[in-house]
This record gives structure tokens, C-alpha cells and sequence, in this order.
């Protein structure tokens, strides 16, 4: 299957200071095409550029907000939300949106991948709740756990009451920057969530992409730990979920999760069934490796050989 296989920069960018000695070590691991993730500070953009425009790598894909702003020398794709309540956080989320939307086409990169905000709690975030109940009983099976089932009820509940208000935001932000991305030629890559309060549910995501506008340049971004997660966590079936988002597809994520939990390792080292996710996979998807920047050389490697099998 002629799939583009990425690398994303999340893995290495913070201890680069010349953006075109980072895509020289990132090529030199066998990939012809990166990522760009939010990471990637303003010094970083020149070296850049300058690969690019030689030829030494691809661009598949850019995460929002990517170049980061001005100032911000750290990876901080929540720095800014479009669920957010304050006006100046909605105005700095739309401008630094179209700047990624341009960097993205400037770097001839078909597609932004954008997260799409939380529900804020004033005092007391359910989630913390559930997080706390695993801790206390590490060993218990969350589908067959009665009391965890009725806590997750509860909080799902608490969640849905708040939410209303934080999704007709987000839904609001995004309508103000299709037109941007449809003029650029730039798709709107929408990821799922690893935490409780982050939107949208997964439930609700085929609705929310099936309401906007027709031929608007969006997809379903499949982040495969953070899918893992949310199954360990009760809220979703990894598979069923794939399922069902599939006509929408148009990228992943991959990276694996531990015994720990802990997600961004290597493809293989932990519990995904991968062989499950490659099922998903078509020729028009984007793969790309989201790897934890403590993760050795020897762990890129391994999984970019995983993914490759997989592929045939």
C-alpha cells in the first residue's frame, strides 16, 4: 500500500536550534516525509524552509500551532482554545490558526491536525474522580467494574450538563476558519483526545463533521494512544470507534502505550493491536509517528519497521 509514512518533530525538535540539522537527522532515519508538530519555534522556521526548498524532505502534515507564537519556546498546542469563554483567548486562537493554515500551505503540507478544546470546570473536574477510582484499584476490569460503571455515568452526566456552552464555541471557531483553509488548499485534520473534559466525545464527532459545510476541507484525525486511553478509561471500544469514524479518516498518529500508561513509545512495545488499527489504513492516509522525545534512536527505528510491515 503506497501510504506516506511520517516522522513527527515532537520526537526531536527540542534539542535542535537549526531546523534544517533536524530534518538532516530525521531523513537520515529513513523518512522522506515529517511532520511539523507544535513544537517548532520561530528559529527552528529558516532551517526549515531551507530543507524544503532543496528537496531534502516533504512535509505531509503541520499541528496547529505550528510555527509556535512568538515568544513561546515550548510545545503548547492548548495555549490557546477554540471552546475558550474569553474573547482575547478566541481572537489569539483564530489568528494563530490562519498563521498555521499559511505556514502550512507555504510549506506545501496538505494538512493541519488541531485540537478542539475542553470543558473548564470552576471547582471540581469529574475526571479527576475517575482518575483517582483507577489509581485506588489498579487491578480492576473497568467493563466488568459495577461501581466504576456508575461513577463514569455520573461524571459523563456532570460532563454533558457543562459542556453545551465550551462546544458551541469550538463549533463557532471552526466555521470562522474554513474559508482560510479552503482558500489555502490546507484540510483541517481534527484529533481525538486522551482526557475526560477534552471535546469533542467521541460519540458526538461524526455528527459535528457530518453538520459542516459540504466539501469543507476537515477529516477525523486518529491519535492511536489517545484511543487507547479513553478505552482503558472506559469511555470508549477502540475498534468500534475506528469503525465508525472510517469514511471520515484522513491521518493518524501512531505511537503505542505501556503497561503504565504511558502513550508516545514504540509501535509494538505496548498493548495497541496494531495489526487491528493497519485495517483502517488506505492509500490516501496520512501515518505519522508521535513519538515521547525520551524515546531512543533504536525505538524510531523499530516502529518505523513495524508500521512498514504492516503496510506490506
Amino acid at each position: 500500500m503506497n501510504v506516506r509514512l511520517s516522522l513527527s518533530t515532537c520526537w526531536c525538535s527540542h534539542r535542535h536550534t537549526d531546523g534544517y540539522a533536524m530534518v538532516r537527522e530525521m531523513v537520515g532515519l529513513g523518512f522522506e516525509y515529517i511532520e511539523l508538530s507544535h513544537g517548532i519555534r520561530i528559529t527552528l522556521v529558516p532551517g526549515v524552509l531551507r530543507a524544503v526548498e532543496e528537496g531534502l524532505v516533504k512535509i505531509s502534515s503541520t499541528h496547529n500551532f505550528c510555527p509556535l507564537p512568538t515568544g513561546v519556546v515550548q510545545a503548547a498546542p492548548n495555549l490557546f482554545e477554540p471552546s475558550a469563554s474569553d474573547p482575547r483567548e478566541h481572537e489569539q486562537w483564530l489568528r494563530h490558526t490562519r498563521r498555521s493554515i499559511d505556514f502550512a500551505a507555504q510549506v506545501k503540507a496538505s494538512t493541519v491536525v488541531c485540537h478542539l478544546g475542553s470543558v473548564r470546570f470552576f471547582w471540581f473536574n469529574p475526571g479527576r474522580t475517575l482518575r483517582a477510582y483507577r489509581e485506588r484499584h489498579p487491578d480492576a476490569t473497568i467493563p466488568h467494574d459495577e461501581d466504576y460503571q456508575a461513577l463514569l455515568t455520573k461524571s459523563r452526566e456532570k460532563l454533558r450538563k457543562r459542556m453545551g456552552p465550551f462546544w458551541e464555541r469550538t463549533k463557532q471557531s471552526v466555521n470562522e476558519v474554513l474559508a482560510h483553509a479552503q482558500q489555502k488548499g490546507v484540510r483541517l485534520g481534527f484529533e481525538n483526545r486522551e482526557k475526560f473534559e477534552e471535546l469533542p466525545l467521541e460519540e458526538d464527532y461524526l455528527d459535528f463533521l457530518n453538520s459542516l459545510p459540504a466539501g469543507a476541507p476537515v477529516g477525523y484525525w486518529h491519535d492511536t494512544g489517545h484511543a487507547d486511553i479513553k478505552q482503558a478509561m472506559g469511555m470508549i471500544d477502540h475498534r468500534a470507534h475506528l469503525e465508525k469514524m472510517a469514511p471520515k479518516l484522513i491521518g493518524f498518529h501512531l505511537h503505542d502505550v505501556n503497561a503504565q500508561g504511558q502513550d508516545h513509545q514504540t509501535v509494538g512495545s505496548g498493548h495497541i493491536d496494531f495489526k487491528m488499527i493497519s485495517s483502517f489504513w488506505r492509500p490516501e492516509h496520512l501515518l505519522v509517528l508521535e513519538f515521547n522525545p525520551r524515546l531512543p534512536v533504536e525505538g524510531v527505528r523499530a516502529s518505523r519497521e513495524r508500521v512498514l510491515e504492516l503496510l506490506g
